[in-house]
């Protein structure tokens, strides 16, 4: 081989040697914090299940002024809607769809109109929350992650099934269910005429 080939493969395989330790990629992290997504965080942030409690949500709240303890409180509450939510969510939904269309063939039109209005209304008495755990990210935010131990999951649970059958706000919702299918048919109904 002469020099100039020899010259070559050693400068080619340098440079093979020189890029290969930068193709070296880290593992993206499991978990960050939501408001600083380049530091690693704690699983449980990311939601993660933790030995020992049932059910748990995680909270947040941003820096305040106002000092730990009034972060740590909004925190909680934060976090208390979430397992409120889980716990019994009553959800209103009505959705109303037309459709007409006119003429045919190459000139037939199609005017379409839907229409979809949500409402979402929590009330649950939560006892026996408490919070486990808390974490302040690099960029200040709190997060508290927030929880109930079997016994007290299981209590909610009942209490959650006990008033949500057969009373007074499960016949309302009934009704105001039949309201919203008649106020359908009737709009449609008006709209044939």
């Amino acid at each position: 081989m002469n020099t100039f080939a020899k010259l070559t493969v050693a400068a080619s395989v340098s440079l093979l040697v020189a890029c290969g330790g930068d193709d070296v990629k880290q593992a993206a992290p499991d978990c960050v914090f939501p408001d600083a997504p380049t530091v690693v965080a704690p699983g449980w942030i990311c939601d993660e299940p933790v030995e020992g409690i049932a059910v748990s949500a995680v909270g947040s709240a941003e820096k305040s002024g106002a000092g730990v303890s009034f972060m740590k409180n909004m925190a909680a509450t934060d976090a208390r809607v979430q397992l409120a939510q889980a716990m019994k969510v009553q959800v209103q939904n009505m959705v109303k769809q037309y459709a007409e269309t006119t003429g045919a063939a190459s000139t037939e039109t199609v005017d379409k109109v839907n229409t979809s209005v949500t409402k979402q209304i929590t009330d649950e008495s939560l006892v026996g929350t408490r919070i486990y755990k808390t974490r302040t990210s690099p960029n200040g935010n709190l997060y508290v992650l927030l929880g109930m131990d079997e016994n007290a999951t299981a209590s909610a649970a009942q209490e959650a099934l006990k008033t949500s059958m057969n009373n007074d706000r499960a016949l309302w919702q009934q009704f105001k269910a039949q309201k919203g299918q008649d106020e359908l048919a009737a709009a449609i109904a008006s709209m044939k005429q």
